[in-house]
């Protein structure tokens, strides 16, 4: 069992960076928990917690406590940046080397490769939650706040769970996670260009239907769901007919 401890940054009294209406701790948690979504319902043999799952204050040494009294496997700190740039970073602590430099490597990696953000780097830092975890540690860096197109980005969705998805594709990674049976997907749109898809996303979304967009194949792909049950799959392809959308039930 991998025991991975998320924790989204900032929460509570302490809002984060702020620009273009968005509060950093509210979108650090949207992340979190998207990544505990997928971390437990596609992956077998993870076990997740998280810092905190609500709008909570929680000091830094509370939340390497919690780690390492849990005995996590691995510590991921969520954050989102400010100060006018754009694009992904991450950090580990200065000289740790491997394992730690290894994990970087892939959740930096398949971030980037998932969200298109620009690379910003693989870097080091004497952060409070790098130096005082007992297991392998990352922050990361998910955009500028202050920077209208990272921020638009940070505002849908669909790009949400593109950043969720890419820390946990990093993390299968670096963990060798397996994944759960073949699931049957729903699909209601494939793209070469990725706002298209994010249109049909945003479009699914407004009709309640929890839509992300994956690149897979060299097109986007807009997905409202993933079961293990065909007939589960087959009852909101229906109801996404009716929606008027066109749908595609896949298995893989």
């Amino acid at each position: 069992m991998v025991k991975i401890f998320i924790d989204p940054g900032h929460g509570g009294t302490d809002s984060g960076a702020t620009g273009n209406g968005l509060q950093e701790k509210a979108v650090t948690l949207e992340i979190a928990l998207a990544l505990r979504t997928i971390l437990t319902d596609e992956y077998v043999g993870v076990s997740v917690m998280m810092s905190r799952t609500s709008d909570k204050t929680v000091s830094l040494t509370e939340r390497t406590d919690a780690a390492n009294s849990w005995g996590a496997d691995y510590f991921l700190s969520i954050h989102i940046n400010s100060g006018g740039g754009t694009g992904f970073e991450s950090y580990i602590y200065p000289g740790v080397g491997a394992p730690t430099s290894t994990y970087q490597s892939a959740v930096h990696t398949q971030v980037i490769h998932a969200s298109g953000f620009h690379d910003r780097g693989k870097k080091t830092d004497n952060f409070h939650v790098l130096r005082e975890s007992n297991m392998p540690a990352i922050l990361t860096e998910n955009g500028f706040i202050d920077t209208t197109a990272d921020a638009n980005n940070l505002k849908t969705s669909s790009f949400i769970e593109s950043l969720a998805r890419g820390h946990a594709k990093g993390l299968e990674q670096a963990f060798s996670l397996k994944k759960k049976a073949d699931l049957y997907k729903v699909q209601i749109g494939a793209f070469k260009v990725k706002a298209n898809a994010d249109a049909l996303a945003a479009n699914a979304v407004s009709k309640g239907f929890d839509a992300i967009v994956l690149s897979t194949g060299g097109l986007f792909k807009v997905q409202i769901g993933a079961f293990s049950s065909r007939d589960n799959a087959e009852s909101l392809a229906e109801r996404a007919k009716k929606a008027g959308f066109d749908t595609v039930i896949t298995l893989n």
